[in-house]
């Protein structure tokens, strides 16, 4: 069956955010004189918020107050730096018109901070995207399946009807416990062996594949 709506990760699934994130937060830790990181240690640490790759990027010993003010920079430079390397991953912007060609409904769910998930995909993406939600109060970061389900009543779509296309095994896991169709991307931060051990019923290697997807 078609699907009725899609719903996608962000970093490393419609965007390739991890030299911005790099470049953000080796900035914020030489800032505090802590020791920063490569590119793949850095890639290992995202997935789970920004709050979470602080704490994995500073010393183990670093206290919660410190990590919440480093957090605070970070957020406050995202607006000037958050994107100045990001870009859509080839093919996706071409797999998404015509997704919406076909009558599909988009919208993306990221463990971003809010305020960043909008900002970036508008930037990239604009008018593509029917909702787009990050990391808030009222939408805890996934696996939790709270934003998910409330994205796809937004929708005005049945689970069942629903595809969720990520690169992470935490994007395979909140698809799972929202009873959507979870699909695994393989162009992005994680592999292949951890998506399908999460649930991925499909995996892609080309977004131009997104298109042909059924249940």
């Amino acid at each position: 069956m078609a699907f009725d709506a899609y719903i996608f990760d962000l970093d490393g699934t419609i965007l390739n955010t991890l030299p911005d994130l790099v470049n953000i937060t080796n900035m914020v830790l030489e800032e505090r004189e802590m020791p920063t990181h490569t590119s793949d240690e850095i890639n290992s640490y995202v997935g789970s918020g920004a709050r979470v790759l602080l704490q994995r990027a500073a010393p183990a010993d670093t206290p919660d107050d410190e990590i919440d003010s480093i957090l605070a920079r970070w957020k406050a430079l995202y607006p000037e730096l958050g994107h100045k390397f990001t870009k859509p991953y080839d093919g996706m912007p071409e797999a998404l018109e015509e997704l919406k060609r076909k009558g599909a409904k988009l919208g993306v769910l990221s463990n971003k901070f809010d305020a960043a998930a909008r900002s970036v995909v508008g930037e990239h993406y604009p008018g593509v995207f029917d909702l787009v939600r990050g990391e808030s109060p009222d939408t805890p970061r996934k696996p939790d399946p709270t934003g998910l389900r409330h994205m796809i009543a937004d929708l005005g779509v049945s689970p069942d009807h629903v595809a969720y296309v990520g690169d992470s095994g935490s994007d395979m896991t909140v698809a799972v416990r929202a009873g959507v169709f979870p699909v695994g991307v393989t162009w992005g931060y994680r592999d292949a062996d951890e998506l399908r051990d999460c649930g991925a019923r499909v995996l892609v290697e080309d977004p131009s594949e997104l298109v042909g997807i059924s249940a």
